[in-house]
């Protein structure tokens, strides 16, 4: 990559070209994001991972616009097409699409208009016409009659030419130019509903008619049209007005535009209204739509990676005896005990539903009797169907050590206990067993639980199904990475989904260490992974770091310091008379300490200031303490809710059109954007935040849609 790219991305992202260099420098030699966003903050001028991440891709385009370049000089050079001139034209355009239009006019074509009325002789004619001297059409299309050639007539010889014309006009590098700025800025999105689809495509019934400025066009509203297109309930249009698309082209190509007194210049519109209409705005419509697209893929991919890190980085109740509740009202609810490190010990079938009295008591014993003997410190209950009616009888037992009862959001569950992750954790049990447990899991740790199921199946998306599906698999991975390295991983209880996750590792080590773990017990220190099969020097630089030991032989192993770093930290140590034990204990020590002091060629202030933060709170997790939540008691379905009624809810979903609330009653409630503050609202996602805790006004209820208009604002107008 040269170092024009490395300042290009540099001034793009307005940091300086050394930066981009050593980033590029440390992505080529496989450091991962959140590594070198920790660990090498001297040589990136600590940048962060948003920086970090945008680098790379932006690598990773310009070495596809190379690829292209490269592929084109040497398709142009085998054809003797390449000139000095034309090679130094494509070896400064900085745009994919920039380069295709140079490109465009040399490209192999199928057999075309043009290409046919060539062959019959007629170029030399549309020079003669596009050159417009003044010349007679009529009269210089006379010799180019020829019956062997199928040019039986001077209108024959005309309409080659003009075919002639409108490529060249077609491909002049320009014209495109011009003509994708007046796409980009004054395209209209017009939606129309297909004949007779009316009825079966009712919900696209607002975009039966509909149109409105492409360039304002909201992602939500763009990728629903182009749903309703691919399933082909509408007709989709992105176009700028004709004429004014017409008037530009005649600009740059007749040479009096205000006065068509020349008959030549008359052919010349003629072919120039033929372009645009036949070739032009196609293409162009093309590309405006993939550019859209793009558009609106990227604010819905952002919006649902938000929320990703949100919800995963969701309060952990950590470890407690858990029993868990996957509720069912015909086939009863299936319960499962976990213990403290989310092990299944005990399963089972309670209907809490039973009408009568006997049966009640029954359950209500067997509840009792597991929380008694499996010591259960909480229950968790999932938010499906019959879930408020199983948390009601659960809060009216008197059961022992009093557990917190919490509603989980149970989105992914079935696909989790239907996996082959979940098959593989629990061969014996079905899927009623799998989901329970992870219900149960996802209460004591929702990020090691969520991490085995496609992010796509969670439910905090917006319609992640039409998006490009290769750059939202890089994305939510992005975070799913970003937010397992930044809590960090406890390497002795961890399982193999979550440690793949851990930076330089990937599915294969982090199955390895599992095993090693299995065969050889916990491991005891940082540097006992080194024997983990295939575990290298490099994967161990890149993982060590983010792996926990909490009860290990060096009390740094249980923290984000780096074992390249433990010698910096011992000298610390021995330069304070003490241990590092007692250093990371005694605060008075460690504010002794003078950083500037252990300054080497390899660890600056960055590193070192990261080091003191982390013996004060060694491994300190970054998600906030957990909070216990209810719902309001006796609202527990959607007849319950009722117009002015102010409930307590938490926010499953944020989209770039508002935010769903679950309010306890298996349906959840929208706060439209134009009701998330009193306050004008840009984007939802500045105000409010997947997994928050929000206390909602109802606005409207319709049962029938199971629709709930809900709102946050303060000040409130029911009517």
């Amino acid at each position: 990559m040269s170092r024009e790219f490395f300042l290009k991305i540099a001034k793009e992202l307005n940091i300086s070209g050394s930066q981009v260099d050593a980033t590029a420098s440390l992505l080529r030699e496989g450091a991962g994001v959140p590594f070198i966003a920790r660990y090498r903050k001297e040589k990136t001028g600590a940048l962060d991972e948003v920086a970090i991440t945008s680098i790379r891709n932006r690598l990773i385009q310009l070495e596809e616009l190379n690829k292209r370049r490269e592929a084109i000089l040497k398709s142009l050079t085998e054809r003797g097409q390449l000139t000095e001139e034309l090679k130094e034209s494509i070896l400064r355009v900085e745009t994919m699409s920039g380069l295709e239009d140079i490109y465009l006019p040399f490209r192999p074509k199928k057999r075309t208009r043009a290409i046919i009325a060539r062959e019959r002789g007629l170029e030399l004619l549309a020079k003669l016409i596009f050159t417009q001297k003044g010349v007679d059409p009529a009269v210089e299309a006379m010799p180019f009659i020829n019956p062997e050639k199928n040019v039986e007539t001077r209108e024959d010889a005309l309409q080659g030419a003009r075919d002639i014309i409108a490529e060249w006009v077609s491909e002049n590098e320009t014209a495109r130019y011009r003509m994708r700025k007046l796409f980009h800025s004054r395209s209209t999105i017009r939606s129309k509903v297909l004949s007779g689809k009316e009825e079966e495509g009712i919900k696209y019934k607002d975009y039966f008619d509909y149109e409105e400025p492409a360039r304002q066009a909201p992602s939500h509203r763009v990728l629903a049209m182009m749903r309703g297109e691919k399933e082909k309930f509408l007709r989709l249009h992105i176009l700028p007005s004709e004429e004014e698309a017409i008037s530009l082209l005649e600009s740059l190509f007749i040479e009096d535009v205000i006065d068509f007194r020349g008959e030549d210049s008359l052919q010349v519109k003629t072919a120039i209204r033929d372009s645009y209409k036949r070739l032009l705005s196609s293409s162009m419509e093309t590309e405006i739509r993939s550019d859209i697209k793009k558009r609106a893929d990227q604010e819905a991919i952002r919006v649902f990676t938000k929320n990703l890190r949100q919800l995963l980085l969701a309060p952990p109740l950590s470890r407690k005896n858990v029993l868990a509740v996957d509720p069912g009202l015909r086939t009863g609810c299936k319960v499962v005990c976990l213990d403290k490190q989310g092990k299944l010990l005990y399963n089972d079938t309670v209907f809490l539903n039973r009408s009568s009295e006997e049966g009640r008591t029954k359950n209500s014993e067997k509840i009792k009797h597991l929380c008694n003997k499996f010591e259960i410190e909480a229950i968790a209950i999932g938010n499906g169907t019959g879930g408020r009616e199983a948390e009601a009888f659960i809060k009216k037992l008197d059961l022992p050590r009093s557990p917190q009862t919490v509603m989980v959001n149970e989105a992914g569950a079935s696909v989790y206990s239907a996996s082959n992750i979940a098959r593989e954790e629990f061969p014996d049990y079905d899927v009623t067993v799998r989901g329970a447990v992870s219900i149960g899991r996802r209460l004591m740790d929702p990020l090691s639980e969520l991490v085995k199921i496609d992010p796509r199946s969670i439910g905090v998306g917006q319609y992640q199904h039409d998006v490009d599906q290769g750059e939202l698999k890089r994305s939510l991975d992005d975070v799913v990475i970003s937010c397992t390295n930044a809590v960090g991983v406890e390497v002795n209880t961890a399982g193999k989904e979550l440690l793949t996750y851990v930076s330089g590792l990937g599915p294969q080590l982090a199955g390895n260490i599992v095993k090693y773990r299995n065969e050889h017990g916990p491991f005891r220190s940082r540097k006992d992974l080194k024997k983990v099969p295939k575990l290298g020097p490099k994967a161990f630089e890149q993982s060590a770091g983010f792996l926990r030991i909490r009860d290990g032989d060096n009390p740094l192993d249980r923290s984000a310091v780096h074992p390249e770093s433990y010698s910096v930290v011992d000298k610390m140590a021995g330069d304070c008379n003490c241990s590092v034990y007692d250093l990371m204990k005694n605060r008075d020590a460690r504010e002794s300490i003078v950083i500037e002091k252990y300054i080497t060629q390899t660890i600056g202030l960055p590193t070192l200031k990261d080091i003191l933060y982390e013996l004060a709170k060694p491994g300190r997790d970054p998600r906030e303490e957990f909070e216990p939540f209810r719902f309001k008691e006796g609202v527990e379905k959607i007849e319950d809710v009722k117009p002015g009624m102010s409930l307590p809810g938490i926010i499953t979903n944020v989209t770039s059109f508002g935010a769903f609330v679950d309010i306890g009653v298996h349906q959840d409630g929208l706060v439209h954007i134009s009701r998330l503050s009193d306050g004008y609202v840009k984007n939802p996602d500045d105000v409010v935040k997947v997994h928050e805790k929000v206390t909602v006004t109802v606005i409207d209820v319709d049962p029938g849609r199971k629709r709930i208009s809900l709102s946050l604002r303060k000040s409130q107008n029911i009517s």
